[in-house]
């Protein structure tokens, strides 16, 4: 017994062996099949990492704030839409919704009625002014309820607030734009038309939708009452949860409170929607799971183009090697050792093309985490996964041309020229 794996262990040897040979002596053909697959797995294993990295820092993004956050809208965004006219017609949110959250939901600790302007703005200073960015008009504790850092200056205050103050805060996006080289605090801006006060300035987010998430300016809600409401304007309320109470019972004070206050009759649908960070977090984590698959989808048809190539570099092996194969099969070689000697030959090409993949990719992967800012997510499952299915590429393939060797008649082989 002994004796016989060390036989089976010394023909797999040999086999390799040969393969190796076989790919030294056709060194052109062998290293464009081995350039084709690697590049194939470059590609499903580059964007497989890029893919988790963004995932992550999705994730890293969404859960910034200190605490979940929850949303009170009209209507769900990501299932309805302002062309459906019934959920259009629903009551807005009012300043007087928040005051009531804040006082009645003891699980809700800062409470931020907010409204956003439904087109993109400009604000002008001197002769610079900024891209088209969101203005939202909001409660002072709005800073706080998604832990946005201010780098100078200071956001408004309650009183602020109240008084109907011209202040703005800029994100950090407008502030580079409008004052590049100078100190921007105490500077009158041009806001579509009003003259508003900047206070401070917003730190640099880096989030996962990059430049855009610093693309806004902040203004208290009443001073954009004022000056700027308009009829297609829509309001929310945002609202962290405090310690010792769960989402859940967050949600369901809110939808309590909201339910008595927008005159919901038992059994009826609510008129509004709440909705949870955590929310967010599952539906782009299924977005992006989805993208994921396709992309992999998508890169592994050249992976399927391999195989074809694969497939006629050995039928083209088959038949150079035809009067080898006879000698082999005169000397005791039976159809199961011509079948393993070229399935060996298949897999280790597209094996080493997977090596070499798996190398370029993870590399890949790396430079454009560091060229977008995302976290590396270097996945030793995936990396393995890329190597073996590389060879079983080899292998899928190269059955046909293996069988085809083992079905040559050995008379026949031998006679070939």
């Amino acid at each position: 017994m002994a004796n016989k794996h060390v036989s089976a262990k010394n023909l797999w040897r040999e086999n390799l062996g040969q393969a190796l040979a076989i790919i030294h002596a056709h060194r052109m053909r062998s290293g464009l099949l081995i350039l084709g697959v690697a590049i194939g797995i470059t590609t499903i294993l580059a964007m497989v990492t890029v893919m988790s990295g963004l995932v992550t820092k999705i994730n890293k993004d969404l859960e910034s704030a200190n605490r979940p956050y929850i949303f009170v809208t009209r209507f769900d965004f990501f299932v309805s839409g302002r062309n459906d006219e019934e959920l259009m017609r629903r009551k807005k949110l009012e300043p007087g919704d928040a005051t009531a959250l804040d006082a009645q939901c003891p699980a809700l600790d800062k409470v931020c009625y907010f409204i956003t302007y439904d087109d993109p703005a400009v604000i002008y200073y001197k002769g610079e002014h900024t891209a088209p960015l969101e203005l939202d008009g909001s409660g002072y504790t709005f800073p706080e309820i998604f832990s946005l850092p201010i780098e100078h200056g200071r956001s408004y205050t309650r009183l602020e607030e109240l008084h109907r103050e011209r202040v703005v805060v800029l994100g950090y996006g407008p502030a580079e734009d409008l004052f590049p080289h100078g100190n921007p605090i105490g500077k009158y801006v041009n806001i579509l038309g009003q003259r508003y006060r900047v206070l401070g300035t917003f730190a640099n987010r880096e989030h996962f939708i990059g430049s855009i998430s610093d693309n806004f300016a902040l203004i208290p809600y009443t001073s954009y009452h004022k000056d700027f409401q308009r009829d297609d304007d829509d309001t929310s309320i945002a609202a962290n949860v405090s310690e010792g109470y769960t989402l859940e019972e967050a949600q369901e004070q809110i939808t309590h409170v909201m339910r008595v206050r927008r005159h919901v009759r038992p059994g009826e649908e609510n008129n509004f929607h709440v909705t949870s960070s955590t929310a967010f977090l599952e539906i782009i984590g299924g977005v992006t799971l989805a993208i994921s698959f396709i992309l992999v989808i998508i890169a592994s048809i050249g992976l399927l183009v391999g195989g074809i190539g694969v497939m006629n570099i050995m039928l083209i092996s088959v038949a150079e090697r035809t009067r080898e194969i006879g000698i082999r099969m005169a000397l005791g070689a039976n159809k199961k050792d011509i079948i393993q000697q070229f399935l060996m030959e298949s897999a280790t090409l597209t094996g080493i093309g997977g090596l070499i993949g798996t190398a370029f990719g993870v590399g890949a992967a790396l430079l454009i985490s560091n060229r977008i800012h995302f976290p590396f997510q270097f996945s030793i499952g995936w990396t393995i996964i890329a190597v073996v299915f590389s060879a079983l590429i080899g292998i899928i393939f190269g059955i046909y041309p293996a069988r085809r060797a083992a079905r040559l008649n050995p008379v026949d082989a031998l006679r070939y020229e």
